[in-house]
């Protein structure tokens, strides 16, 4: 099972549509997780329409149109994989830790808000995954989304793709 993972949207605030090379990750993706801040519907409804499969919480920056149809937190089991998603996860320091007390049934935790990739495992408890922002890198050299791959209930091939920024040459 492909997954495409990706958070902190924000369009059409920070960009005007999702960036091409994320657009055909969705294309190729059996699962695609946003993990809140899309900022408007219509980013919903297309991805919707595009993925075979989303899967979508609404973050801080989501109004009640969102919210009304997104979950705060969302769990589901993917390949025998127990995944939760949720926008926030608290301060930096301690995310583990916390993050294990508060979800201590499943395997992976996809979260976003920070902007800011993240990939650590809590001891005893679930792989916390930021894939970053593919509109508004914020601090970092590059947007970012992540793919994987889910076999027999097992996460492998997590990858973070960099995103070329508008007027920069990609190394690719």
């Amino acid at each position: 099972m492909r997954l495409v993972i990706m958070a902190d949207t924000h369009v059409p605030k920070r960009a005007r549509d999702l960036p091409p090379a994320l657009w055909a990750a969705v294309d190729d993706a059996d699962v695609v997780i946003h993990a809140g801040d899309w900022v408007h519907e219509s980013l919903l409804d297309t991805l919707s329409a595009r993925s075979a499969r989303l899967v979508g919480v609404y973050g801080n920056n989501d109004g009640p149109a969102l919210r009304a149809r997104l979950p705060e937190v969302a769990r589901i089991e993917l390949a025998g994989l127990r995944v939760a998603v949720v926008h926030e996860t608290g301060p930096a320091g301690g995310r583990e830790r916390r993050c294990a007390a508060r979800y201590p049934d499943v395997d992976l935790l996809v979260f976003g808000h920070s902007h800011i990739p993240w990939d650590t495992e809590a001891p005893g408890g679930p792989r916390l995954l930021n894939p970053g922002s593919p509109t508004d890198r914020r601090r970092q050299p590059y947007a970012t989304y992540l793919t994987a791959e889910i076999t027999d209930g097992q996460l492998r091939d997590v990858v973070l793709h960099p995103l070329p920024r508008p007027g920069v040459p990609s190394d690719g």
